[in-house]
């Protein structure tokens, strides 16, 4: 790579450590990449991490010795959280969401990658220093959000079918009950997906009663995993503590009521926010 000036130096910087979270970069790979002493690449770094933290943007961990470097862990800010998700309820709000049924439809939302990306690292943030292997949910409409996550996680993602494909090869699979409506669904991961032992982070776009995950939780044994967290978009409000067949979560919105007759949903920002 070409001799850079030193702000060219800081932008080249910030966008590699961006593009490589929780990945740790030895300060060799800076100096070797821009020709630089390892004293003014560790002096840029400084300026980048306190711009970070400043910005809300996250943390820049400096190892020392031999074997140290440098690592981005991506956080966000509560107060830009906070923005986020209120702004999310307004969306969420919106009257021509309600579907028959009351139910609400969110899958416009779910296809914004510039929404999910942010939900993502509002996730990732919660659990940024839990040792996990892999990113879980099951098909289909949490799969931008579980990518999102991981991305700024830097792990891999395990998707769950409900019906086994016979490109999965060899399969586990397992029978669950749907907390909200009491029937009975199959849910299957196929064997070469997921090292036993792994520890799992749960991630999906919404929560009723917790059957979908309680049924991933259960998947998760047969393998002899560990659940590392469960991170959900958003949460039914409607559902009474002692029926939630899952406690130990954080939600980003929590839907409290649909009126299909006067038009109007109520979205309160999640249990994120009460931690």
């Amino acid at each position: 790579m070409k001799k850079l000036k030193r702000s060219e130096r800081l932008v080249d910087m910030t966008q590699f450590l961006l593009a490589k979270p929780h990945t740790l970069i030895p300060l060799t790979t800076f100096a070797d990449r821009y020709g630089a002493a390892k004293s003014s690449i560790s002096e840029d770094l400084a300026i980048i991490k306190e711009v970070f933290e400043e910005e809300g943007l996250g943390e820049l961990q400096t190892l020392a010795g031999a074997a140290g470097g440098v690592r981005y862990i991506p956080k966000l800010s509560q107060e830009r959280a906070l923005d986020f998700v209120q702004e999310l309820c307004g969306k969420l709000q919106q009257s021509d969401r309600i579907l028959p049924g009351g139910y609400l439809y969110m899958s416009d939302l779910l296809g914004q990658p510039s929404l999910m990306n942010e939900a993502g690292k509002i996730i990732a943030t919660a659990f940024a220093h839990r040792d996990i292997d892999v990113v879980m949910t099951v098909e289909t409409k949490g799969i931008p959000l579980a990518y999102a996550t991981a991305a700024q996680l830097n792990l891999p993602v395990v998707l769950v079918r409900r019906d086994h494909q016979v490109t999965e090869g060899s399969a586990v699979s397992i029978n669950y009950v749907s907390g909200s409506h009491k029937s009975i669904h199959t849910m299957s991961l196929s064997r070469r997906a997921l090292r036993e032992q792994s520890r799992v982070l749960i991630v999906d776009d919404f929560m009723k009663a917790g059957g979908t995950i309680q049924g991933m939780v259960d998947l998760l044994a047969e393998f002899n995993a560990e659940v590392a967290g469960v991170g959900v978009l958003v949460e039914s409000g409607a559902i009474e503590s002692q029926e939630r067949l899952l406690q130990d979560y954080i939600s980003l919105a929590c839907l409290n009521d649909v009126d299909a007759r006067s038009k109007m949903i109520t979205v309160r920002p999640g249990n994120y926010f009460e931690q």
